[in-house]
Protein backbone atom coordinates (compact mmCIF):
# COMPACT_ATOMS: atom_id res chain seq x y z
CA UNK A 1 0.00 0.00 0.00
CA UNK A 2 1.52 3.32 -1.09
CA UNK A 3 1.87 6.01 1.55
CA UNK A 4 0.95 9.64 0.80
CA UNK A 5 1.80 12.58 3.04
CA UNK A 6 -0.51 15.59 3.26
CA UNK A 7 0.77 18.67 5.07
CA UNK A 8 -2.34 20.61 5.99
CA UNK A 9 -5.63 18.76 6.49
CA UNK A 10 -8.04 21.67 6.80
CA UNK A 11 -11.11 22.16 4.60
CA UNK A 12 -9.37 21.06 1.40
CA UNK A 13 -6.65 18.80 2.72
CA UNK A 14 -8.93 16.50 4.67
CA UNK A 15 -11.13 16.02 1.61
CA UNK A 16 -8.10 15.10 -0.49
CA UNK A 17 -6.88 12.74 2.23
CA UNK A 18 -10.22 10.96 2.51
CA UNK A 19 -10.65 10.63 -1.24
CA UNK A 20 -7.18 9.08 -1.51
CA UNK A 21 -7.70 6.76 1.45
CA UNK A 22 -10.95 5.58 -0.05
CA UNK A 23 -9.21 4.29 -3.20
CA UNK A 24 -6.46 2.40 -1.39
CA UNK A 25 -3.72 4.77 -0.26
CA UNK A 26 -2.31 4.99 3.25
CA UNK A 27 -2.48 8.68 4.17
CA UNK A 28 -0.63 10.54 6.90
CA UNK A 29 -2.06 14.02 7.46
CA UNK A 30 -0.29 16.76 9.39
CA UNK A 31 -1.91 19.75 11.10
CA UNK A 32 -0.72 22.15 13.80
CA UNK A 33 -4.04 22.15 15.68
CA UNK A 34 -3.82 19.43 18.34
CA UNK A 35 -7.55 19.46 19.15
CA UNK A 36 -8.44 19.19 15.46
CA UNK A 37 -6.02 16.28 14.98
CA UNK A 38 -7.57 14.50 17.95
CA UNK A 39 -11.06 14.94 16.47
CA UNK A 40 -9.86 13.49 13.16
CA UNK A 41 -8.25 10.47 14.81
CA UNK A 42 -11.24 9.94 17.10
CA UNK A 43 -13.56 10.42 14.13
CA UNK A 44 -15.57 13.03 16.01
CA UNK A 45 -14.82 15.90 13.62
CA UNK A 46 -17.82 17.99 12.61
CA UNK A 47 -17.80 19.41 9.09
CA UNK A 48 -20.33 21.27 6.97
CA UNK A 49 -18.69 19.82 3.86
CA UNK A 50 -20.77 16.96 2.39
CA UNK A 51 -19.33 13.43 2.74
CA UNK A 52 -16.41 14.40 5.02
CA UNK A 53 -17.87 12.93 8.20
CA UNK A 54 -19.22 9.90 6.33
CA UNK A 55 -15.87 9.09 4.70
CA UNK A 56 -13.95 9.80 7.92
CA UNK A 57 -16.14 7.36 9.86
CA UNK A 58 -15.36 4.63 7.34
CA UNK A 59 -11.65 5.39 6.96
CA UNK A 60 -9.09 2.79 8.03
CA UNK A 61 -5.75 3.92 6.61
CA UNK A 62 -5.87 7.64 7.36
CA UNK A 63 -4.12 9.00 10.44
CA UNK A 64 -3.50 12.57 11.56
CA UNK A 65 -0.59 13.98 13.53
CA UNK A 66 0.93 17.28 14.59
CA UNK A 67 4.44 16.01 13.85
CA UNK A 68 5.81 16.39 10.33
CA UNK A 69 8.48 13.86 11.28
CA UNK A 70 5.89 11.08 11.02
CA UNK A 71 5.66 11.77 7.30
CA UNK A 72 9.43 12.08 6.92
CA UNK A 73 9.96 8.80 8.78
CA UNK A 74 7.50 7.04 6.47
CA UNK A 75 8.13 5.69 2.95
CA UNK A 76 6.00 8.48 1.43
CA UNK A 77 7.50 9.75 -1.82
CA UNK A 78 4.61 12.04 -2.75
CA UNK A 79 3.97 14.76 -0.15
CA UNK A 80 1.26 17.35 -0.80
CA UNK A 81 1.09 20.80 0.79
CA UNK A 82 -2.52 21.92 1.27
CA UNK A 83 -2.40 24.94 3.57
CA UNK A 84 -3.99 28.37 3.39
CA UNK A 85 -2.41 31.20 1.42
CA UNK A 86 -4.45 34.21 2.53
CA UNK A 87 -4.54 37.41 0.54
CA UNK A 88 -1.87 39.98 1.33
CA UNK A 89 -2.62 43.73 1.52
CA UNK A 90 -0.86 44.25 -1.82
CA UNK A 91 -3.27 41.91 -3.62
CA UNK A 92 -0.93 38.93 -3.74
CA UNK A 93 -0.81 35.87 -1.50
CA UNK A 94 0.80 35.40 1.87
CA UNK A 95 2.91 32.23 1.67
CA UNK A 96 3.87 32.14 5.35
CA UNK A 97 2.24 28.76 6.02
CA UNK A 98 4.15 27.18 3.14
CA UNK A 99 7.30 28.93 4.33
CA UNK A 100 6.91 27.37 7.77
CA UNK A 101 6.70 23.91 6.21
CA UNK A 102 9.68 24.52 3.93
CA UNK A 103 11.75 25.63 6.94
CA UNK A 104 10.83 22.41 8.75
CA UNK A 105 11.84 20.33 5.74
CA UNK A 106 15.16 22.16 5.53
CA UNK A 107 15.74 21.62 9.24
CA UNK A 108 15.04 17.89 8.88
CA UNK A 109 18.01 17.64 6.52
CA UNK A 110 18.68 15.78 3.30
CA UNK A 111 16.30 12.90 2.66
CA UNK A 112 17.57 9.34 2.23
CA UNK A 113 15.62 9.02 -1.03
CA UNK A 114 14.08 11.51 -3.44
CA UNK A 115 10.75 12.87 -2.29
CA UNK A 116 8.30 14.79 -4.45
CA UNK A 117 6.72 17.82 -2.81
CA UNK A 118 3.51 18.96 -4.50
CA UNK A 119 2.10 22.41 -3.69
CA UNK A 120 -1.69 22.42 -4.05
CA UNK A 121 -2.50 25.83 -2.57
CA UNK A 122 -2.79 28.93 -4.72
CA UNK A 123 0.52 30.78 -5.00
CA UNK A 124 1.89 33.81 -6.78
CA UNK A 125 3.42 32.88 -10.14
CA UNK A 126 7.10 32.14 -9.69
CA UNK A 127 6.85 31.15 -6.02
CA UNK A 128 6.98 27.38 -6.61
CA UNK A 129 10.27 27.82 -8.50
CA UNK A 130 11.82 29.54 -5.47
CA UNK A 131 10.75 26.65 -3.22
CA UNK A 132 12.22 24.16 -5.71
CA UNK A 133 15.62 25.88 -5.58
CA UNK A 134 15.63 25.90 -1.78
CA UNK A 135 14.72 22.24 -1.40
CA UNK A 136 16.80 20.75 -4.22
CA UNK A 137 19.85 20.25 -1.94
CA UNK A 138 17.63 18.28 0.45
CA UNK A 139 16.63 15.70 -2.19
CA UNK A 140 13.17 17.09 -2.99
CA UNK A 141 11.54 17.87 -6.29
CA UNK A 142 8.77 20.47 -6.24
CA UNK A 143 5.66 20.49 -8.43
CA UNK A 144 2.53 22.64 -8.49
CA UNK A 145 -0.90 20.99 -8.65
CA UNK A 146 -3.73 23.37 -7.66
CA UNK A 147 -7.29 22.27 -7.07
CA UNK A 148 -10.35 23.56 -8.91
CA UNK A 149 -13.05 23.06 -6.30
CA UNK A 150 -16.02 24.85 -4.78
CA UNK A 151 -17.01 24.90 -1.13
CA UNK A 152 -19.98 22.61 -0.63
CA UNK A 153 -18.89 20.12 -3.30
CA UNK A 154 -15.17 19.61 -2.61
CA UNK A 155 -15.28 15.83 -2.32
CA UNK A 156 -17.17 15.52 -5.59
CA UNK A 157 -15.04 18.11 -7.40
CA UNK A 158 -11.84 16.27 -6.48
CA UNK A 159 -12.95 12.97 -7.99
CA UNK A 160 -14.80 14.49 -10.96
CA UNK A 161 -12.47 17.25 -12.22
CA UNK A 162 -12.65 18.68 -15.73
CA UNK A 163 -8.89 19.04 -15.80
CA UNK A 164 -5.88 18.09 -13.68
CA UNK A 165 -3.30 20.85 -13.82
CA UNK A 166 0.26 19.62 -13.19
CA UNK A 167 3.14 22.07 -13.04
CA UNK A 168 5.67 19.29 -13.03
CA UNK A 169 9.21 19.28 -11.69
CA UNK A 170 10.04 16.92 -14.55
CA UNK A 171 8.23 14.49 -16.82
CA UNK A 172 8.72 11.50 -14.51
CA UNK A 173 7.24 13.30 -11.51
CA UNK A 174 4.38 14.58 -13.65
CA UNK A 175 3.49 11.00 -14.54
CA UNK A 176 3.55 9.98 -10.86
CA UNK A 177 1.10 12.74 -9.97
CA UNK A 178 -1.12 11.86 -12.94
CA UNK A 179 -1.23 8.19 -11.90
CA UNK A 180 -2.44 9.18 -8.45
CA UNK A 181 -5.33 11.11 -10.01
CA UNK A 182 -6.07 8.28 -12.43
CA UNK A 183 -6.56 6.07 -9.39
CA UNK A 184 -8.70 8.59 -7.50
CA UNK A 185 -10.82 10.15 -10.25
CA UNK A 186 -14.13 8.63 -11.26
CA UNK A 187 -14.08 10.30 -14.68
CA UNK A 188 -11.56 10.93 -17.45
CA UNK A 189 -10.26 14.47 -16.92
CA UNK A 190 -7.87 16.27 -19.24
CA UNK A 191 -4.31 16.12 -17.88
CA UNK A 192 -2.50 19.40 -18.47
CA UNK A 193 1.27 19.08 -17.99
CA UNK A 194 3.39 22.24 -18.01
CA UNK A 195 6.05 24.11 -16.06
CA UNK A 196 5.43 25.27 -12.50
CA UNK A 197 5.27 28.93 -13.57
CA UNK A 198 2.82 28.16 -16.37
CA UNK A 199 0.58 26.21 -13.99
CA UNK A 200 0.58 29.02 -11.42
CA UNK A 201 -0.52 31.51 -14.09
CA UNK A 202 -3.06 29.03 -15.49
CA UNK A 203 -4.72 28.51 -12.11
CA UNK A 204 -5.29 32.23 -11.64
CA UNK A 205 -6.29 32.80 -15.26
CA UNK A 206 -8.92 30.05 -15.16
CA UNK A 207 -10.75 31.66 -12.27
CA UNK A 208 -10.29 35.11 -13.76
CA UNK A 209 -11.99 34.00 -16.96
CA UNK A 210 -14.96 32.82 -14.92
CA UNK A 211 -15.17 36.15 -13.09
CA UNK A 212 -15.06 37.93 -16.44
CA UNK A 213 -17.91 35.77 -17.70
CA UNK A 214 -19.97 36.47 -14.58
CA UNK A 215 -19.40 40.21 -14.82
CA UNK A 216 -20.25 40.21 -18.53
CA UNK A 217 -23.50 38.34 -17.86
CA UNK A 218 -24.50 40.73 -15.08
CA UNK A 219 -23.60 43.79 -17.16
CA UNK A 220 -25.76 42.60 -20.07
CA UNK A 221 -28.52 41.63 -17.63
CA UNK A 222 -28.41 45.06 -16.01
CA UNK A 223 -28.48 46.78 -19.38
CA UNK A 224 -31.47 44.68 -20.47
CA UNK A 225 -33.27 45.42 -17.20
CA UNK A 226 -32.61 49.14 -17.55
CA UNK A 227 -33.93 49.11 -21.12
CA UNK A 228 -37.03 47.06 -20.27
CA UNK A 229 -35.84 43.95 -22.14
CA UNK A 230 -35.61 40.31 -21.02
CA UNK A 231 -32.23 39.63 -19.37
CA UNK A 232 -32.62 35.91 -18.77
CA UNK A 233 -33.83 35.17 -22.29
CA UNK A 234 -31.00 37.23 -23.78
CA UNK A 235 -28.35 35.44 -21.72
CA UNK A 236 -29.85 32.01 -22.42
CA UNK A 237 -29.63 32.72 -26.13
CA UNK A 238 -26.03 33.91 -25.83
CA UNK A 239 -25.13 30.80 -23.83
CA UNK A 240 -26.69 28.56 -26.46
CA UNK A 241 -23.83 29.49 -28.78
CA UNK A 242 -21.38 26.58 -28.51
CA UNK A 243 -18.45 28.99 -28.66
CA UNK A 244 -19.65 30.60 -25.44
CA UNK A 245 -21.63 28.09 -23.35
CA UNK A 246 -24.22 28.74 -20.69
CA UNK A 247 -22.25 28.06 -17.50
CA UNK A 248 -21.73 31.17 -15.35
CA UNK A 249 -23.80 33.17 -17.83
CA UNK A 250 -26.79 34.12 -15.71
CA UNK A 251 -28.16 37.38 -14.36
CA UNK A 252 -27.76 37.24 -10.59
CA UNK A 253 -25.41 38.22 -7.83
CA UNK A 254 -21.84 39.19 -8.56
CA UNK A 255 -18.88 36.93 -7.88
CA UNK A 256 -17.50 36.55 -4.37
CA UNK A 257 -16.18 33.90 -2.02
CA UNK A 258 -12.68 32.81 -1.04
CA UNK A 259 -11.23 32.27 -4.54
CA UNK A 260 -12.56 34.36 -7.42
CA UNK A 261 -12.01 37.91 -6.11
CA UNK A 262 -8.54 37.30 -4.76
CA UNK A 263 -7.36 35.30 -7.78
CA UNK A 264 -8.45 38.16 -10.00
CA UNK A 265 -6.52 40.66 -7.88
CA UNK A 266 -3.45 38.42 -7.69
CA UNK A 267 -3.26 37.92 -11.44
CA UNK A 268 -3.56 41.68 -11.85
CA UNK A 269 -0.67 42.20 -9.44
CA UNK A 270 1.48 39.66 -11.28
CA UNK A 271 0.65 41.27 -14.63
CA UNK A 272 1.65 44.68 -13.27
CA UNK A 273 4.98 43.22 -12.10
CA UNK A 274 5.53 41.91 -15.63
CA UNK A 275 4.86 45.39 -17.07
CA UNK A 276 1.71 44.12 -18.75
CA UNK A 277 -1.35 45.66 -17.05
CA UNK A 278 -4.28 43.24 -17.22
CA UNK A 279 -7.07 45.61 -18.19
CA UNK A 280 -9.69 42.87 -18.46
CA UNK A 281 -9.19 41.84 -14.83
CA UNK A 282 -9.43 45.44 -13.63
CA UNK A 283 -12.62 45.97 -15.64
CA UNK A 284 -14.09 42.75 -14.25
CA UNK A 285 -13.69 44.01 -10.69
CA UNK A 286 -15.18 47.39 -11.59
CA UNK A 287 -18.18 45.78 -13.28
CA UNK A 288 -18.74 43.56 -10.24
CA UNK A 289 -18.97 46.67 -8.06
CA UNK A 290 -21.14 48.46 -10.62
CA UNK A 291 -23.54 45.52 -10.61
CA UNK A 292 -23.82 45.65 -6.81
CA UNK A 293 -24.69 49.35 -7.04
CA UNK A 294 -27.29 48.59 -9.73
CA UNK A 295 -28.89 45.90 -7.55
CA UNK A 296 -29.01 48.28 -4.58
CA UNK A 297 -30.81 50.93 -6.63
CA UNK A 298 -33.24 48.33 -7.99
CA UNK A 299 -34.18 47.25 -4.47
CA UNK A 300 -34.55 50.83 -3.25
CA UNK A 301 -36.75 51.76 -6.22
CA UNK A 302 -38.90 48.63 -6.42
CA UNK A 303 -39.60 47.78 -2.77
CA UNK A 304 -41.65 50.11 -0.52
CA UNK A 305 -39.60 51.65 2.32
CA UNK A 306 -41.74 49.98 4.99
CA UNK A 307 -41.53 46.48 3.46
CA UNK A 308 -39.14 44.10 5.25
CA UNK A 309 -36.50 42.60 2.97
CA UNK A 310 -35.77 38.95 3.71
CA UNK A 311 -32.48 37.36 2.61
CA UNK A 312 -32.72 33.59 2.78
CA UNK A 313 -29.08 33.25 1.75
CA UNK A 314 -26.17 35.60 2.44
CA UNK A 315 -23.34 33.08 2.11
CA UNK A 316 -21.37 33.63 -1.07
CA UNK A 317 -23.05 30.66 -2.77
CA UNK A 318 -25.84 28.20 -2.13
CA UNK A 319 -24.76 25.19 -0.09
CA UNK A 320 -21.88 27.00 1.60
CA UNK A 321 -21.60 28.65 5.01
CA UNK A 322 -18.79 30.98 3.92
CA UNK A 323 -19.52 34.71 3.79
CA UNK A 324 -16.13 35.90 2.55
CA UNK A 325 -16.68 38.68 -0.01
CA UNK A 326 -20.30 37.56 -0.41
CA UNK A 327 -22.14 39.88 -2.79
CA UNK A 328 -25.46 38.83 -1.27
CA UNK A 329 -24.27 39.95 2.15
CA UNK A 330 -22.81 43.15 0.72
CA UNK A 331 -26.21 44.01 -0.76
CA UNK A 332 -27.97 43.23 2.54
CA UNK A 333 -25.53 45.50 4.39
CA UNK A 334 -26.00 48.34 1.90
CA UNK A 335 -29.79 48.10 2.18
CA UNK A 336 -29.71 48.05 5.98
CA UNK A 337 -27.38 51.04 6.06
CA UNK A 338 -29.78 52.82 3.69
CA UNK A 339 -32.41 52.50 6.41
CA UNK A 340 -34.30 49.43 5.21
CA UNK A 341 -35.44 46.64 7.52
CA UNK A 342 -33.39 43.60 6.51
CA UNK A 343 -34.02 40.11 7.89
CA UNK A 344 -31.37 37.38 7.61
CA UNK A 345 -32.96 33.93 7.35
CA UNK A 346 -29.85 31.89 6.48
CA UNK A 347 -28.73 28.80 8.42
CA UNK A 348 -27.51 29.25 12.02
CA UNK A 349 -23.83 28.82 11.08
CA UNK A 350 -24.10 31.76 8.69
CA UNK A 351 -26.20 33.87 11.05
CA UNK A 352 -23.63 33.47 13.79
CA UNK A 353 -20.86 34.84 11.55
CA UNK A 354 -23.03 37.76 10.43
CA UNK A 355 -23.93 38.63 14.02
CA UNK A 356 -20.24 38.78 14.94
CA UNK A 357 -19.54 41.15 12.06
CA UNK A 358 -22.67 43.31 12.02
CA UNK A 359 -24.50 42.75 15.31
CA UNK A 360 -27.96 44.33 15.37
CA UNK A 361 -27.71 45.87 11.89
CA UNK A 362 -30.06 43.03 10.87
CA UNK A 363 -32.94 41.06 12.29
CA UNK A 364 -32.61 37.28 12.30
CA UNK A 365 -35.10 34.48 11.82
CA UNK A 366 -35.13 30.79 10.92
Amino acid sequence: METIGILGIGKLGICFALNLERVGYKVIGVDINEAYVAEVNNKTLFSHEPLVMEYLAKSVHFTATTHIEEVLNSPAKLIFIVVATPSAPNGGYNHYQIERIVAQLEQAGRQPFERHLVIMCTTMPGYADTVAKRLEPFNYTVSYNPEFIAQGSIMHNQVQPDQVLIGEANEEVGKKIARLYQTMCQNQPVYCHMTRLSAEICKLATNCFLTTKISFANAIGDLATQAGAEPNKILAAIGADSRIGGQYLRHGFGFGGPCFPRDNRALGKFAHEQNYPLLIGKATDEVNQQHLNFQLNQYLQNFPPDEPLVFEQVSYKKGSVLIEESQQLALAVALARAGRQVIIADVPAVQQQVKVMYGNLFEYTQ
